[in-house]
């Protein structure tokens, strides 16, 4: 019988009889025993000793005796469960041991003959069920005990013996209504009509001007970008730039502004290329599940290819669950969640969903624009087709006569064929001083004489003691055209083939590299190669010469072939067929093939000049990846395929809504369609709770759950559950526009309330979370940015299209991006509208926290550090920014004034006396720009209260 070894000694020799006759029920009785104290280590993903008891069926596979009862004093489990002589018992090794009466129930259990009904499958406990508050059905509008906001949040104070904080003054009202609508300050002209508006319903008029302004979207667009981890680039090692992305971030910035329905613009995120309708615009919603990172590099290896598509799709299921959910689906990714229920066969359901969605860019137009491109080019395209047909009559009716002379073509291919790790050329000696390598087509493609690597050209002299002298060392010298990439322009210089290492390769795109020696020398050995020391190079990778011819010259002027490689054997059968092809054309075929090929050239030159669609990132769809059949993937491993899963609603909230079950055959827009409407129900209390709870964290910091993605177990505890559901309910009531959902919390007293610290309230709660203050925040990272270009007068207000870049972008393999030293006027419009790269650094607003958009970023961390301090005083944006303050106060305003219009400007108040003061004497003493440097500099312009 087998066992199961832990500690150097047996487990256990399982379901063996015992002595006690106690009824038990395995459902019942047995089930979560076994749960709780043993499936985490002995499942189809942990099998510790090669055990799963996650059905009757994997303990058999085990031990096909595993349920024979024996005597109880034999069996092993209860021996290993049991305490002895004083010594606790050997398993569980996790967690707490069992109690005497649930050993006593394992033992009558097994002592009954172990019965265990097939169709019971035992599926570790997670520390939340389905009755997990963010499971439930929302509470309907009139069962709850308020009917405004700020009797909720009243209800709690008084409970606390707290109260909230006076009404705050005008001044502090309309710049925190304007920072929290549209990102920017109010102007100092906006500031003293307001304070001066007599009329009590100023402060809603106001409220409606800021929600209508074309800011408040660019505003709440950079939080739903944050969100569902909007990025310009894909990450990872390659981290190649985006450029046809940004219409995604335009859509989001409209939609917003036009307060979409939020089921809609959710739907259209899932299934957008669905729902558009031919209409572009909506198209482009579809792009949220690519606008993630994901690895583009691939891999040969077939079970790394699976994994990274695995990887890939993943991160499509963890933006989606968490962004729209507040679910962290991923987790159950490689076992049944271990804190949420969330069975690991809900992963791979959505896995099945999206498994037919491909990264890259697609044509991006009405389809009536895509009519008249595809007229236009339909003829082109059939003329440029029947060319390359006869082309390829013509080729194979010159091979087939080739082939009927191959032998006597062959017999003169004598040598080795060239090889990328070293090739060799001997010859009678000869003296020269340049020496050439003109490559007659590439080993991986005979058509192209252009580009090639070398890592190292050797030219040996003769006589007894040979010597390289084609190395710079020894005076010579290497050119040839050469790959350049920007700010790398000698990465790939030819002189790298003559510097004695094989590690940096020459590429040539030239055809050629020469080789001028020192002084004239008598040389009888070449020997170059583009993979030295590779046993089995890479197919594909550091491409070589598969043809090529040598030739020397005296003068560099005037050359004569040396060698070729026309006597070795060809590289491939590519090779070879091109020989034969060369060797049995006549003078009138090949004249033929040159007009075609002329003739195929010019009509590729005609259908690029018809205007090329418009292109967006937004991701390919592909019926033949959705086709399945689809598997769990044990231990998340795609090469342990587990059950069969089929595109499927999750079991979680299976209590409260409608579930799907779509088969294995649908087809996969209809698989998103069903999610996006799943997601979108107005039944489903997860959507509406984590967006009211989502637009509750950006008007207060800190959400009604502190954790906006994460609504489960480890997430946190809503502060005011009855207030969460208030807000879902009035958000569904309103269609799912969320402009009266802001209309209604900035119009509260709560909101409205002063930011001052009390004494009695800071004890009680500390972090505000109660909300007896309005918690002060500093600004973030655009915000200012975008502050520094709106007070001096820069800012431009230039909305959509491409974005401008704070980084210098350099390609080669990889991507690197060099954040810019001088930020130019191009740059100055609004910080949502940059190109954001994933793990690039942006001065200034990297140093004030900007997130990298490789992740979902729900809630931004604020840090304080000596680096910010130091930018915001020294970087050129912001001297730049002091100069042009200093500008338009002179063109605005007297001498005397400047220190007043200043503090206007900057912080939307009066200064004070004593202010006033030291401000002119510091203009005195030190300049205009010193004076609006500090100003700059000063913390009341990135904190609001």
């Amino acid at each position: 019988m087998k066992t199961i070894w832990t500690r150097s000694v047996p487990l256990l020799l399982l379901f063996s009889c015992g002595l006690s006759t106690y009824a038990v029920d395995f459902q019942k009785d047995i089930k979560p025993i076994l749960e709780s104290h043993c499936l985490s280590c002995h499942n189809p993903n942990n099998t510790k000793g090669d055990l799963s008891l996650a059905t009757k069926e994997s303990a058999l596979a085990f031990d096909s005796q595993i349920f024979t009862p024996t005597g109880t004093q034999e069996n092993l489990l209860i021996q290993v469960i049991s305490p002895s002589d004083g010594e606790p018992p050997e398993m569980p090794q996790k967690g707490d041991p069992l109690s005497p009466e649930e050993i006593k129930l394992i033992s009558a259990w097994i002592g009954a003959g172990a019965m265990w009904p097939e169709e019971i499958q035992l599926k570790e406990a997670s520390k939340a069920d389905d009755t997990w508050w963010a499971y439930q059905a929302l509470t309907p509008l009139e069962e709850l005990p308020h009917s405004n906001i700020d009797s909720f949040i009243s209800q709690q104070l008084d409970a606390q013996g707290l109260s909230r904080n006076p009404e705050a003054d005008r001044r502090t009202l309309i710049r925190r209504a304007s920072y929290d609508l549209t990102g920017l300050p109010p102007s100092p002209e906006e500031v003293q009509q307001f304070v001066n508006d007599p009329d009590p319903q100023a402060y809603e008029r106001l409220i409606d001007r800021l929600l209508a302004s074309p800011r408040y979207g660019e505003r709440w667009g950079r939080h739903w970008l944050d969100v569902v981890r909007f990025g310009e680039s894909n990450g990872f090692e390659r981290n190649v730039i985006i450029n046809d992305l940004w219409p995604f971030r335009d859509y989001v910035i409209r939609s917003i502004n036009d307060d979409k329905p939020f089921d809609q613009f959710i739907r259209e995120h899932i299934a957008g290329d669905q729902l558009a309708d031919g209409k572009p615009e909506i198209e482009i919603g579809s792009a949220f599940l690519v606008a993630g990172p994901y690895d583009d590099v691939g891999n040969q290896d077939a079970v790394q290819a699976a994994q990274i598509r695995a990887n890939t799709l993943d991160e499509m299921i963890r933006a989606t669950s968490e962004a729209f959910l507040g679910m962290t689906v991923g987790c159950a990714r490689c076992h049944d969640h271990k804190f949420d229920p969330i069975a690991q066969a809900d992963y791979y359901q959505l896995y099945a969903t999206f498994a037919g969605i491909r990264h890259g860019s697609a044509p991006w137009a009405t389809p009536r624009a895509k009519a008249i491109r595809a007229e236009k080019v339909r003829p082109l395209n059939e003329a440029k087709s029947q060319v390359e047909k006869e082309i390829i009559q013509l080729e194979a009716s010159v091979l087939e006569r080739g082939e009927a002379n191959a032998r006597v073509h062959e017999s003169g291919w004598t040598r080795p064929k060239v090889e990328r790790t070293g090739t060799e050329e001997t010859f009678t000696p000869v003296k020269t001083k340049f020496i050439r390598l003109v490559s007659e087509g590439q080993d991986s493609n005979p058509t192209n004489t252009r580009n090639f690597n070398i890592d190292e050209f050797e030219v040996w002299t003769s006589g007894s003691q040979p010597k390289n002298v084609a190395l710079a060392s020894s005076g010579a010298k290497a050119t040839g055209e050469a790959r350049r990439i920007e700010d790398f322009a000698d990465a790939y210089n030819a002189e790298l083939a003559i510097d004695g290492e094989f590690g940096a390769r020459f590429i040539a795109t030239g055809g050629s590299l020469t080789i001028e020696l020192a002084q004239p020398t008598l040389i009888d050995r070449i020997y170059f190669s583009s993979a030295r020391g590779e046993r089995v190079p890479t197919q594909g990778k550091f491409a070589f010469v598969g043809e090529y011819r040598i030739e020397i010259s005296d003068d560099g002027t005037s050359w004569r072939t040396l060698t070729d490689s026309h006597d070795r054997r060809p590289v491939n059968e590519n090779f070879r067929k091109h020989r034969l092809r060369k060797a049995s054309i006549t003078q009138e075929e090949q004249e033929t093939l040159n007009a075609l090929r002329r003739k195929r050239n010019q009509l590729n030159r005609d259908i690029n000049a018809i205007p090329r669609l418009a292109t967006a990132f937004l991701g390919r769809r592909s019926q033949t990846d959705a086709k399945g059949p689809f598997h769990l993937f044990q231990g998340g491993d795609p090469q342990r395929k587990g059950p069969e899963v089929t595109p499927a609603s999750l079991s979680t909230l299976s209590k409260v809504m409608p579930v799907y079950d779509l088969p294995a055959t649908s087809p996969e827009h209809e698989r998103r369609t069903a999610l996006a409407d799943w997601i979108t129900s107005p039944q489903n209390p997860l959507t509406l709770r984590v967006l009211a709870n989502r637009i509750w964290h950006y008007h207060f910091g800190t959400g009604i759950v502190d954790t906006p993605s994460d609504f489960g177990y480890m997430g946190g505890r809503p502060s005011h559950p009855e207030l969460l559901d208030f807000l879902a309910q009035t958000l569904l009531s309103t269609g799912w526009r969320i402009k009266p959902i802001h209309r209604m919390i900035m119009l509260s007293d709560t909101y409205c309330q002063a930011s001052t610290w009390r004494a009695d309230g800071a004890e009680a709660d500390g972090d505000s979370r109660l909300l007896w203050r309005f918690p002060p925040r500093r600004l973030a990272a655009e915000e200012i940015r975008d502050t520094l270009l709106k007070v001096t007068g820069e800012l431009s207000h230039q909305g959509g299209g491409p974005g401008f870049r704070l980084y210098k972008f350099m390609q080669d393999n990889v991507c690197t991006y060099e954040p810019l030293d001088q930020h130019g006027p191009e740059t100055y419009r609004r910080a949502v509208y940059h190109q954001n790269a994933r793990a690039s650094v942006v001065d200034l607003m990297t140093d004030f926290d900007l997130p990298d958009c490789a992740f979902s970023t729900p809630r931004r961390v604020g840090t304080t550090s000596p680096l910010q301090a130091l930018t915001l005083l020294n970087h050129s944006f912001t001297v730049d920014m002091a100069q042009a303050l200093a500008s338009r106060l002179r063109s605005e305003t007297s001498f005397s004034e400047q220190s007043r219009r200043a503090f206007q400007r900057c912080f939307q108040r009066e200064p004070s006396p004593d202010e006033k003061e030291a401000s002119t004497e510091l203009i005195e003493h030190h300049g205009l720009e010193a004076f609006c440097r500090a100003l700059l500099n000063a913390n009341e312009l990135i904190y609001l209260d």
